[in-house]
């Protein structure tokens, strides 16, 4: 069998959702719902969106986990690291009961979700998206193999899918998984 190229599966920056780090949570959300209801109701809807700088290069994105983060500001007040976010607390061992204990020690989620919700969706793309690290990005003529190691190792949804400097798509978890699976049942 012919070795796949992430080019072959990736879905190109042009079909997915993208703002400027300018613009509100709520653009970003609307632009996310467009781009949901024009694609192919048969494939994964798409569950983030990247962000541009004014060179109009990706520079961050945005997951439902940084959209519910950023709807109650006291979550920056608990000291916790991106790294330490993508893991979780509850991998170190906390029980569910001391993570509601911080929901009281810090006050969370004490507004209604409405009103969370409308001032959240005023808050800028840039001040809540997620950076990126290098381990983030895999070149379109790598193999699917490669990538998957990459998604595996690092934890990742997603990764963003480079031609030399210049992003030109994303390799989804999802889409990745939807390949597997029909390769399995092909046989």
């Amino acid at each position: 069998m012919k070795t796949k190229l992430v080019k072959e599966v990736m879905i190109p920056l042009s079909e997915y959702a993208t703002v400027h780090e300018e613009d509100t949570l709520k653009t970003a959300i609307k632009t996310l719902q467009e781009i949901q209801t024009r694609n192919d109701p048969k494939s994964y809807k798409h569950r983030a969106v990247l962000v541009y700088d004014r060179q109009k290069n990706i520079v961050g994105k945005i997951g439902p986990l940084d959209v519910l983060r950023s709807l109650e500001p006291k979550y920056c007040k608990i000291g916790h690291s991106e790294k330490m976010s993508k893991m979780g607390l509850s991998r170190f061992g906390l029980s569910n009961d001391f993570l509601g204990s911080m929901m009281e020690q810090y006050c969370l989620w004490e507004e209604s979700l409405e009103e969370l919700v409308k001032t959240g969706s005023k808050l800028k793309v840039k001040d809540i998206m997620y950076s990126l690290d290098e381990g983030e990005y895999v070149d379109e003529t790598a193999s699917i193999a490669d990538a998957i190691h990459q998604l595996i190792l690092g934890h990742h949804q997603s990764l963003l899918v480079s031609r030399g400097n210049k992003v030109i798509g994303i390799l989804r978890l999802s889409d990745v998984f939807k390949l597997i699976c029909d390769i399995m049942v092909s046989d």
